[in-house]
């Protein structure tokens, strides 16, 4: 997994899925977290970042999903329990199987990390994200209207607390 720690912060490589259906989109968090995030995993060295996508939705969820097309570009500079991360993210478009159960919006579900960190997945209404407590915090208003091409996005979140110090979108 590409993350180490630096001198000044943690930084991690990760990819990102982003799934929407029927006015829904798929978040989950950690049992042991109270905020949000959209579901995704860090690469392997020499590992394609789709590849890390579709291995990582299998492992957490035990499916197969399809992957779109690259929507952001994210470079996420935050705190999390007192530790400063620079998180630089992949975020794919992707689809799960039309006959996959986890489609039911109604229902949240579980799932797993590798490292087994039992994980909540749940359907939310795009409506209702601007008042979850999701990160990083441009996915609140930005997953209600997904770019139609790629999107670079810089944002400074606190996650221990408070809305980002800053978020520059360039597309």
């Amino acid at each position: 997994m590409i993350a180490f720690d630096l001198p000044a912060a943690r930084f991690s490589y990760r990819v990102v899925g982003v799934a929407v259906h029927d006015g829904h989109a798929l978040l989950h968090h950690a049992t042991h977290d109270e905020f949000w995030s959209l579901p995704g995993g860090r690469c392997e060295a020499t590992e394609a970042s789709d590849e890390t996508l579709i291995r990582e939705m299998q492992e957490e969820m035990g499916l197969s999903v399809k992957v779109e097309r690259l929507l952001w570009i994210v470079e996420n500079f935050f705190t999390l329990d007192g530790q400063a991360y620079h998180e630089l993210g992949l975020y794919y478009l992707m689809t799960l199987p039309a006959d996959a159960p986890q489609l039911d919006v109604t229902t949240p579900f579980p799932g797993m990390e590798t490292n087994d960190i039992p994980l909540i997945f749940q359907w939310f209404p795009l409506t209702e994200l601007p008042s979850l407590q999701l990160y990083p915090y441009f996915l609140r208003a930005s997953l209600q209207a997904l770019p139609d091409r790629i999107t670079q996005v810089i944002t400074h979140d606190e996650v221990d607390g408070g809305p980002p110090v800053r978020v520059i979108i360039r597309q």
